[in-house]
């Protein structure tokens, strides 16, 4: 295979593979057994993710069990310098997963142990590869829950590691606001723990978020306390049609400036409402739409609700949907969480370029504004749909890989995307992470003196780039 990545995304080059050597894949034989495999398929599986890159795989796959079975799997693999991958569900979006350089995955699929649940303290111990609905329903019955909701079932490690967020962030943060500390293995298979159970120290640096948004390239996140809160008393959801997309990003962006509560402002496109309502039977009318929720006590309820309704008005809204109960509230967010999938089934076969340009609120109704007129002057499928409360949002440009002039709109009109949320004081991510793709915006958006701290960091805690090389920032090892 060849050590460049065969994508449609114009992926930069990497240095040659680093494969293990025979002496060491009989070593990991020998200690694992039937959870080592260099099978076809798993080889696939795992060089593979939601992006629109085509697989790399790795040369061989270990299904960890612990975090003293990680540092084994570390510590040989060091000793060759052979690369090291983490891979939870693979629902990753940016080429986080290729085996660029080849070398080893190491699967948390089955480390999804719930260590502790300390309610008192508001916070939960668990294993890497435990996923979020597996978190939420070990807290069934206790009261808490876990707030980060990113779409995908994803393991709390590699929510970890993309510094994740999602539906919820509005009110309850990103996965950033919600890690108190964590394990982890050093590129010297060293078990290091990065901070106490406090919900805050002033005790040195600050390890816990220099690993939160790492992807894997600083070393093997394996467990992770994280924040979970307290269910509201009441939750009522809500949809709301409006004339345009402007008009509902900037009934949001009002609310917010006046201190409504909002849980969760998610804004769907008319093409977006088009697709759910073809994948989930629905009958919602095909208009730029909001799906609220709020939380809290009836009263603070009615008033935010009250509020909002006033809003919406003001900028044309339709007559609330509103739903309490549970069952309701699920039937009124299907939608809006099968999105993604509804999408890419406007076309199939298609493949997707999914971008999430993040930018400041004051800039989110024009930055959408004029990335709908790029879609629309450049005859591009791509549904629009996002966070809205804080300022993210997504197109999924659909192409056919097989037609390079699609694939090349497709990457010209990310590209566009990025430069557009950047002159608006943006971000060119605001949570799928850097992986392969935003890797060349990194200087633009930070600066060259930012992105060589980044470096010298890289360096100093993998100095011989064994863990996800080829991502997120480069790096050549020179002895």
């Amino acid at each position: 295979m060849s050590s460049d990545v065969n994508t449609p995304a114009g992926a930069p080059l990497h240095a040659p593979r680093r494969s293990p050597s025979p002496a060491l894949m009989a070593q990991l034989q020998a200690r694992f057994g039937a959870r080592f495999s260099t099978g076809a398929s798993v080889l696939l599986q795992h060089g593979s993710d939601e992006s629109a890159y085509l697989p790399v795989p790795p040369d061989a796959v270990v299904y960890v069990q612990s975090t003293e079975e990680a540092a084994f799997v570390v510590r040989a693999c060091a000793a060759e310098r052979v690369p090291l991958i983490a891979f939870g569900v693979g629902s990753s979006i940016e080429g986080h997963l290729l085996a660029v350089e080849g070398g080893v995955c190491i699967d948390f699929s089955q480390m999804n142990q719930v260590l502790a649940i300390r309610t008192e303290d508001l916070n939960v111990t668990v294993q890497a590869g435990v996923t979020r609905n597996q978190l939420n329903a070990a807290l069934a019955g206790t009261g808490f829950f876990f707030s980060v909701d990113p779409g995908a079932d994803a393991t709390v490690g590699g929510m970890v590691a993309t510094a994740a967020s999602g539906t919820n962030t509005v009110r309850y943060g990103t996965m950033r606001d919600n890690v108190v500390n964590l394990t982890v293995v050093t590129s010297e298979g060293e078990i290091v723990r990065t901070a106490t159970q406090a919900r805050k120290s002033s005790a040195g640096y600050n390890l816990t978020q220099l690993f939160c948004g790492s992807e894997g390239t600083l070393g093997l996140i394996t467990e992770a306390t994280v924040r979970v809160h307290p269910h509201p008393e009441v939750v009522a959801a809500a949809v709301v049609h409006f004339p345009s997309v402007r008009d509902a990003v900037d009934c949001v962006i009002e609310a917010i400036q006046l201190g409504v509560p909002l849980a969760r402002a998610e804004m769907l496109d008319a093409l977006t409402i088009r697709a759910v309502n073809a994948h989930s039977r629905t009958a919602l009318g095909e208009h730029p739409t909001l799906f609220l929720e709020f939380g809290g006590s009836q009263a603070q309820i009615d008033e935010q609700a009250a509020i909002v309704r006033e809003l919406a008005a003001g900028h044309g809204g339709g007559e609330f949907q509103w739903a309490t109960r549970q069952e309701e509230r699920s039937r009124l967010w299907t939608p809006r969480h099968h999105a993604y999938f509804a999408s890419l089934q406007l076309r199939p076969g298609s493949r997707s370029m999914t971008t999430d340009a993040c930018v400041p609120l004051s800039a989110l109704a024009s930055c959408i504004g004029e990335t709908q007129e790029d879609i629309g002057a450049h005859g591009l499928l791509a549904p629009v749909f996002g966070h809205v409360g804080d300022g993210n949002f997504h197109c999924l440009v659909l192409f056919d890989p097989q037609k390079p002039d699609e694939v090349a709109a497709a990457e010209a009109f990310s590209h566009r995307l990025v430069q557009r949320a950047l002159r608006h004081g943006g971000t060119s991510t605001g949570e799928h992470g850097v992986g392969l793709h935003k890797m060349p915006y990194l200087v633009e958006e930070h600066g060259v003196h930012a992105v060589a701290l980044m470096r010298a960091v890289k360096h100093a805690f993998d100095p011989h780039n064994i863990f996800n090389p080829g991502k997120v920032v480069s790096f050549q090892v020179t002895d």
